[in-house]
C-alpha cells in the first residue's frame, strides 16, 4: 500500500517587514506626544495577526527608526576615528543643519532663495563683532545671530512677494555678492584680512584643535543637527506645512477656499532665516573666527550640490547629499581639484537617473518594480482573457483578472451551444424539463450581475394579464427601465423573449 503524498503548499505573497510589537490585549494603548503639540513621536498602527489573531502594534512610519540608527551609528563611530575625520564629521553636521533649514525655504515654502550662506555669514559676523567689540558673552551670541537672521530674512522676503523663480534666485545671488563686497570694505568691522578672530567659544582655549575639543565640537554639532531636524518636523508637518502643501497642489484652488499661502510662505521664510542666523552664530563660535569664505560662490555651489544630490523638499535628502559632498570634498582632499569634478559627476548622474534625488530612490525603485510585475501579469492576460495589457496594470485586485479570463472562456463555450434546436427547445418548454446544454446556458444567465438584468413585469386586470420585459438598474431607489414596447399574452412567451434577449447579449459579447 502506497503512502499518501503530502500536499505541497506554495507561498503566495508576503507580509511586509515591519517593526511589530505584541502588547497585552487587556492593556490600554498609550502613545507619547510631542510636548506642546498633538502629534505623536512615532506613528503606530494597531491591528491583529491574520494567522494567530493576536493583537499587534506596527510601526507605520519607519523613518524615525532610520534616523536613530543612522545618527546613532555616527555618534558611536566618531570617538574611534582620527582627529581629521572627527573634524569632518562635525563639519558634516553643521552643513547638514544648514541644508535642512534651507530645505524648508526651497521645499516647503517654495521660495528659490540662494542667499542662505549670506544670511549665515551676516549673522556670524554680527554675533562675532558683538562678542569681540562689545563684550557680549558667547551664549548671547545665539540671540544676536537669530535676531540678525530674522531681520535679513524680512528684507529678503519683501521682493519674494513680487518676483519668483529664476528671477528671485538671481536677485539673492546678487545680494550675497553685495554682502561679501560690503563686509570686505568695512575695515572697522574686520580689520585683519576682512575676518574677525578670537571669538568666544564653549570650547576652552586649551582644547582647541585637540582631541577633547574636537569631540566636544562634534557633540555640539550633532545637537545643532537634531535641533534643525526638529524644526523641520515642527514646521513641515504642522499647520504651516499643511497650508503650503495644499498650495503646491493648486494655488488657485487654495486661494479660492481662503488659504493665505503667501503669508504662510513668509512665516516659514522668517522662521528659517532666524534659524540660519542661529546657525551662523554657532559657526563663528565653533571656529572661533569668521572670514569671507562663508560668502564665496564656491561654497554656495557646494551647498546647492548637496541639496540636488540628496533631493529637494526632504530632510533626509539634505542629510544624505551633505554626507556625500562632505566626504568627497573634505575626506578625499588628497585628490585636489579632481574632487570638484567628482562632485559634479555625481550630481549629473543623480540628476539623470533619479526623479527627486537619492532620498527618493527607494520609492522610485518600488514603482519601477511594480510596473515590471504589472507588465508581466498583463502579458499573461493577453491570451484568453478579456483584459487589455494596459488595463491590467491598473487593476489592483488581480483576482478580477482571473475571473474575467474564466468568464470569457465560459462564454466562448456557451456560444457554441447556441443552436436553432436549443432555441426551439426553450420556446416549447421555457420552465423545463431542459437538456444538459440548455441547463448550462440558463444557469449562466441566472448568475449574471444585477445591473441590466432582465425581469418580467405583470400588468393589467387579473383576468387579462399582460407581460412586458424590464431591465433592472441594480441601484437602490432607481426604478427599472423598459426594454421595448412589446407586450406578451402569456408568461411563457415573456420568458422566451427574455431568453432571446440574453442569448443576443451573449453572442454579441
Amino acid at each position: 500500500m502506497t503512502e499518501p503524498i503530502a500536499p505541497v503548499f506554495h507561498k503566495v505573497g508576503n507580509r511586509r517587514h515591519e517593526v511589530v510589537l505584541s502588547p497585552d490585549g487587556a492593556s490600554e494603548w498609550r502613545r507619547a506626544r510631542v510636548p506642546g503639540l498633538r502629534r505623536h513621536w512615532l506613528k503606530w498602527r494597531g491591528g491583529y495577526n491574520p494567522k494567530t489573531l493576536e493583537r499587534e502594534r506596527r510601526l507605520a512610519d519607519k523613518r524615525p527608526l532610520w534616523w536613530v540608527l543612522g545618527l546613532g551609528a555616527l555618534v558611536v563611530a566618531v570617538p574611534f576615528l582620527p582627529n581629521s575625520l572627527v573634524q569632518v564629521a562635525a563639519i558634516f553636521c553643521i552643513f547638514a543643519a544648514i541644508n535642512v533649514v534651507w530645505t524648508l525655504i526651497i521645499g516647503a515654502a517654495g521660495i528659490l532663495s540662494l542667499a542662505t550662506m549670506a544670511v549665515v555669514g551676516l549673522a556670524a559676523y554680527g554675533a562675532a563683532a558683538a562678542n569681540v567689540y562689545l563684550g557680549v558673552p558667547w551664549p548671547l551670541m545665539f540671540v544676536v545671530g537669530a535676531g540678525i537672521g530674522l531681520v535679513v530674512g524680512g528684507l529678503l522676503a519683501l521682493p519674494s512677494t513680487r518676483i519668483d523663480g529664476l528671477y528671485y534666485a538671481l536677485l539673492t545671488i546678487g545680494v550675497a555678492e553685495i554682502c561679501r563686497v560690503s563686509i570686505s570694505q568695512i575695515r572697522a568691522l574686520a580689520p585683519q584680512n576682512s575676518s574677525i578672530n578670537n571669538v568666544g567659544s564653549f570650547i576652552p582655549q586649551d582644547w582647541y584643535l585637540q582631541r577633547p575639543g574636537l569631540l566636544l565640537g562634534f557633540a555640539s554639532a550633532v545637537g545643532l543637527l537634531l535641533a534643525a531636524l526638529l524644526l523641520f518636523r515642527l514646521v513641515n508637518s504642522e499647520r504651516l506645512g499643511l497650508l503650503l502643501q495644499s498650495a503646491r497642489e493648486d494655488e488657485e484652488f487654495s486661494e479660492a477656499i481662503g488659504i493665505d499661502y503667501k503669508r504662510a510662505r513668509l512665516h516659514v521664510f522668517l522662521i528659517s532665516s532666524a534659524a540660519l542666523g542661529f546657525i551662523g552664530a554657532y559657526y563663528a563660535i565653533f571656529y572661533r573666527s569668521i572670514s569671507l569664505n562663508v560668502f564665496s560662490l564656491d561654497q554656495l555651489l557646494l551647498m546647492f550640490a548637496m541639496v540636488v544630490i540628496g533631493g529637494l523638499g526632504r530632510a533626509e535628502g539634505a542629510v544624505i547629499g551633505t554626507a556625500i559632498v562632505v566626504v568627497i570634498d573634505r575626506a578625499l582632499i588628497d585628490l585636489g581639484p579632481l574632487r570638484i569634478i567628482l562632485i559634479a559627476a555625481v550630481m549629473i548622474a543623480v540628476t539623470l537617473t533619479t526623479h527627486r534625488g537619492l532620498a527618493d530612490v527607494r520609492a522610485q525603485f518600488r514603482a519601477w518594480r511594480h510596473r515590471i510585475r504589472s507588465e508581466r501579469r498583463a502579458t499573461r492576460t493577453r491570451k484568453g482573457g478579456e483584459v487589455m495589457p494596459e488595463e491590467a496594470t491598473e487593476i489592483a485586485d488581480k483576482q478580477a483578472i482571473a475571473y474575467r479570463r474564466f468568464d470569457k472562456r465560459l462564454r466562448d463555450r456557451l456560444k457554441s451551444l447556441i443552436t436553432p434546436a436549443l432555441i426551439e427547445e426553450h420556446r416549447n418548454a421555457p420552465l423545463g424539463p431542459h437538456s444538459d446544454d440548455l441547463a448550462r446556458v440558463l444557469n449562466y444567465f441566472r448568475r449574471g450581475e444585477m445591473p441590466d438584468k432582465y425581469a418580467i413585469l405583470q400588468d393589467g386586470p387579473p383576468h387579462a394579464w399582460t407581460y412586458s420585459v424590464m431591465a433592472l438598474s441594480g441601484e437602490p431607489g432607481k426604478p427599472p427601465r423598459v426594454v421595448d414596447d412589446k407586450t406578451y399574452a402569456t408568461r411563457d412567451e415573456a420568458y422566451h423573449a427574455v431568453f432571446l434577449l440574453r442569448v443576443n447579449d451573449l453572442l454579441e459579447s
